[in-house]
């Protein structure tokens, strides 16, 4: 019984690793078609869109998948900490607040919690990262901003994709071509819809 709390704390880092990992994935796609879906958007509107008025938007919206990330992983993983913390108190007849278990339950859901709220706000920001050096003439591309921006998330996509194989031990190229294969069905819904929605 005396090696349980240090037996139970490994099996709890090695689960919150697992969890951070698929938060990245799972939160860092979701940021990145988020951006995508806004890309197209504002590529398929033309000069009707103002950069700054983009980046603004998409600023919103990338700090809007923050909190959301942050505070919805922070208050679940809480949650669920909290509960084996007390259920292996009650196993063992002991307090564990002050043990490496209890500190361990209490910086987990922190950790995850910044993957889950980091994770769409970064690639979020270096999707929309051409959009900001042409409106500061930074850089001049021989594309449109928009469409500079569309290739760097279909990029970040392919990469999470490529990052997922890794993890999973599969072929590294198929899951980054998978990812890439929804984002480019994601672009084509957006446009079938836009044509839907303007037909006159």
């Amino acid at each position: 019984m005396l090696f349980a709390p240090n037996s139970n704390l490994v099996s709890q880092l090695n689960q919150a690793r697992g969890i951070a990992r698929r938060y990245l994935v799972t939160n860092g796609f979701d940021g990145a078609l988020t951006m995508l879906g806004l890309m197209v958007g504002f590529q398929t509107a033309g000069d009707r869109i103002d950069l700054s008025m983009a980046i603004n938007g998409c600023l919103g919206a990338a700090v809007a998948l923050l909190v959301s990330g942050l505070s919805s992983a922070y208050l679940s993983e809480t949650v669920e900490r909290r509960k084996e913390l007390q259920e292996l108190e009650g196993a063992l007849l002991s307090d564990l607040t002050n043990t490496n278990y209890g500190y361990a339950s209490r910086a987990i859901p922190i950790m995850v919690a910044l993957v889950n709220g980091l994770a769409p706000f970064i690639i979020s920001v270096l999707i929309i990262a051409p959009l900001w050096l042409a409106d500061n003439n930074l850089v001049q591309f021989s594309i449109s901003p928009f469409s500079a921006a569309i290739i760097n998330a279909l990029l970040l996509i392919f990469l999470l994709g490529v990052f997922l194989g890794r993890v999973s031990n599969q072929f590294w190229l198929w899951m980054g071509i998978r990812t890439l294969l929804i984002a480019m069905i994601t672009v084509a819904l957006i446009l079938l819809l836009e044509i839907l929605l303007l037909k006159p």
